[in-house]
């Protein structure tokens, strides 16, 4: 059975390994980091440059097999309604396998439940597809913003779908 804890500094050698190439690293980060790759240290100074807020929360979900994916959960508003969801990674040797559906929907309940935010909110790239699919099936609806956002990743522009799930 999945289930989500807070992130620890020792888990981030595993997450780090997730990513294979620097397409699926922009994929998962967008420009949050400014090169490819990264290490655990510099997954771990970027969460403790967060650490003073209260708004930023770093998850890992684990099963009996280990540690299985990864997320960031940070609110957006100064009222603590609007909960983004990002830096969404599973073991890529376990993906296909529904995980990533099972700790988006423990991360719904968790933050419509517990964190007690009104609406949760997340970006995906374009040429994303299965987490766009992924996103989607556990109940996150598009979203039309009034200017859609593009990311220049290696030359290319890459747009952002926005996507939100509501109480």
């Amino acid at each position: 059975m999945l289930r989500l804890r807070p992130y620890k500094a020792s888990d981030a050698e595993t997450i780090v390994s997730w990513v294979g190439d620097e397409t699926a690293f922009r994929k998962w980060c967008a420009d949050r980091y400014e090169s490819y790759p990264i290490t655990a240290e510099d997954m771990n100074r970027h969460y403790d440059a967060q650490r003073d807020s209260d708004s930023f929360f770093e998850f890992t979900a684990y099963d009996e097999g280990g540690i299985a994916g990864h997320l960031i959960m940070r609110f957006t508003d100064e009222e603590k309604r609007i909960l983004r969801l990002g830096f969404v990674i599973v073991d890529n040797k376990r993906r296909g396998m529904g995980l990533g559906r099972q700790m988006l929907d423990l991360a719904v309940k968790l933050g419509f439940e517990i964190m007690k935010a009104e609406k949760l909110t997340l970006g995906v790239f374009e040429n994303n597809g299965s987490a766009y699919r992924c996103y989607r099936a556990a109940g996150f609806r598009d979203v039309t913003p009034e200017e859609p956002e593009y990311y220049e990743i290696g030359g290319e522009k890459w747009k952002c779908l926005e996507l939100e799930l509501t109480r």
